[in-house]
């Protein structure tokens, strides 16, 4: 069954994950490693209208960031698990980020600004933005309970899957996963 599972990741990075592979049980069976603790959600969900800080300090919302697929991480500065997680964040977006697709993190709770860029600056982090949502209104209105916790939102920003805890985010399922909902038709 490993080795099943391996041909289908293997075939759809090589195959660039396309059109063909939309149907969410061919994207469930990319899932390996870390990625079998995502939870693809069988209908979209609501999420969040509740605003936070923008790293410019403007209020903005999820909605703010509809039209391309976004992966939402919560985390924070005091967070062990964070600290490990969030390079291969970045890298995620320096290899997927642009018009269709954006790593979106949100640090839930106490993070003063300065301790922010202190924690990126020390994980060599310099591409993910330095959002807040001090009185964790967006986490806890999305029953966000531990960090980090990602939240993957389709285009028209609704919550299509979560996974609990850290995860490899630079593995070759997570970016068979994320590539082939990318290419999943808009509705989705």
């Amino acid at each position: 069954m490993k080795i099943l599972a391996s041909l289908v990741l293997y075939m759809a990075l090589a195959l660039g994950a396309n059109g063909a592979l939309a149907d969410m049980s061919e994207i469930i069976a990319l899932r390996d490693g870390d990625m079998k603790k995502l939870n693809l959600h069988s209908e979209p969900r609501q999420v969040s209208d509740k605003s936070f800080e923008h790293e410019d300090g403007r209020e903005v919302t999820l909605a703010d960031f509809k039209g391309k697929l976004v992966l939402l991480n919560f985390w924070a500065t005091w967070c062990g698990p964070c600290r490990e997680e969030m390079p291969m964040l970045a890298q995620l977006q320096t290899e997927l980020g642009g018009d269709q697709f954006e790593v979106l993190t949100l640090a839930s709770g106490h993070n003063p600004p300065p301790a922010m860029k202190k924690f990126f600056e020390k994980i060599e982090v310099d591409n993910l933005p330095l959002h807040r949502d001090p009185l964790q209104a967006v986490a806890r209105d999305m029953a966000v309970f531990g960090l980090p916790n990602s939240v993957i939102l389709n285009a028209e920003g609704q919550e299509i899957a979560r996974l609990q805890g850290e995860a490899d985010w630079s593995s070759d399922s997570a970016l068979a996963i994320l590539r082939a909902l990318i290419e999943l038709p808009e509705g989705s």
